[in-house]
């Protein structure tokens, strides 16, 4: 999940960017007459919240999932806890996850009230490593419900080990699909994998509103039944709540959005695979890939599992003096981030979990060797070549 900055303005300390990390301009400008379209039906309607363009989104996002239910939703924050409270995860149990993510992986198992266990990465993937995960359920002390890997920068994680682990376990397992919409492990798409899933469609992810929204995607009827309870304070006739839930419904205005969008997405993830080899070629030609996992005297590109299907919600390289290589960047009018300066352990609010500086080296060498580079539908391969030059003047 996270955020980025979105925009090719200048704040007049530093030169305007020449590679936007995302241009949503552009994006824009191809589709703006069908989204204003879109826009103006849900404002002649009057029906803001929960509107038919809800249901007509969901619909079609769940059959583009190739699941039996999408459930809107304001936010995948909030999809990750309503895929978790659906499922019955509260108090008392136990939910193993990365510790390598967004910071909402982990919040929302404790606004559950269940108790975050981490495990270490995959370093070639930075996906939860299935071993780790192993390790973390047989040493547990309290009952482990589920096991919620990250699908982080639009790869699946190793779905045939973690399906292995709920057969050997008897866990559920809940998919972060919050940058992987459209992803597929061995043929099988991203949300239909797991238990229930959750997406994120915060402006900046592949698949992006106009705001904030997300959605649980599930094959199991009583899990959906109980995510639009959820999502409507726990009422299902009106002002009779019958449990305690939260208000998390979707704007009809950012389903109508995102329902325009979704008949773009397959081509616009299949031109992000385009740029990424693109980025590949580029990389190999001015001799600057490190085979990895660790950066060398170059970069270690990203690495892709046979049976996945990327998107490339981002396109993240490891490099060593990797603060330096951003600020010389930013000097050159390139843009990159950070997805993320800090694993999950080390941020301040989640000390309490008690787990020390060390426990994670996977995420911690990550955290200090990770930096995505431009990537959206319409960057250019002459950008492309601005990117790598600099990266390339920078290592020289």
């Amino acid at each position: 999940m996270g955020s980025a900055t979105i925009t090719n303005v200048g704040d007049g300390k530093e030169p305007p960017l020449r590679v936007p990390g995302l241009d949503l301009s552009r994006e824009y400008r191809a589709i703006g007459p069908l989204l204003l379209k879109a826009v103006e039906a849900v404002f002649s309607s009057q029906n803001f919240i929960l509107g038919a363009q809800v249901a007509e989104f969901e619909h079609a996002a769940a059959e583009k999932c190739g699941v039996a239910y999408a459930i809107g939703c304001s936010s995948g924050t909030d999809a990750l806890w309503l895929a978790l409270e659906a499922a019955g995860i509260g108090p008392g149990d136990a939910v193993v996850t990365t510790a390598f993510s967004f910071f909402a992986s982990v919040s929302a198992i404790l606004r559950a009230g269940a108790q975050p266990l981490l495990a270490d990465i995959d370093p070639e993937t930075f996906n939860l490593d299935p071993g780790s995960a192993r390790l973390c359920l047989e040493s547990a002390a309290a009952p482990v419900r589920a096991i919620l890997p990250v699908h982080l920068y639009g790869q699946t994680a190793d779905w045939d080990c973690f399906a292995l682990l709920k057969q050997e376990h008897g866990v559920l397992l809940i998919e972060d699909a919050a940058q992987a919409f459209g992803a597929s492990w061995d043929g099988r798409k991203a949300g239909s994998l797991g238990d229930a899933a959750a997406f994120s469609f915060y402006p900046t992810k592949n698949l992006s509103a106009g705001g904030d929204a997300g959605m649980v995607t599930t094959a199991e009827d009583t899990t959906a039944q109980r995510v639009r309870l959820l999502r409507m304070h726990g009422m299902r006739r009106r002002y009779e709540h019958e449990e305690l839930g939260w208000n998390a419904r979707m704007d009809t205005l950012q389903a109508a959005v995102l329902w325009v969008k979704l008949g773009f997405i397959d081509e616009w993830n299949a031109q992000r695979r385009v740029l990424a080899e693109n980025y590949r070629r580029l990389f190999a030609q001015a001799g600057l890939i490190d085979p990895g996992p660790y950066p060398q005297n170059g970069v270690v590109l990203p690495n892709t599992r046979s049976k996945a299907v990327h998107v490339f919600h981002q396109f993240v390289i490891r490099a060593r003096r990797r603060d330096q290589l951003k600020a010389f960047l930013r000097e050159r009018g390139v843009a990159s981030e950070i997805y993320y300066p800090l694993a999950l352990h080390q941020q301040p609010a989640l000390r309490k979990l008690g787990y020390a500086t060390g426990a994670f080296p996977e995420s911690e060498r990550a955290a200090a060797e990770v930096l995505a580079l431009p990537m959206f539908a319409q960057l250019t391969f002459a950008e492309q070549e601005i990117v790598v030059a600099a990266i390339a003047d920078f290592l020289s």
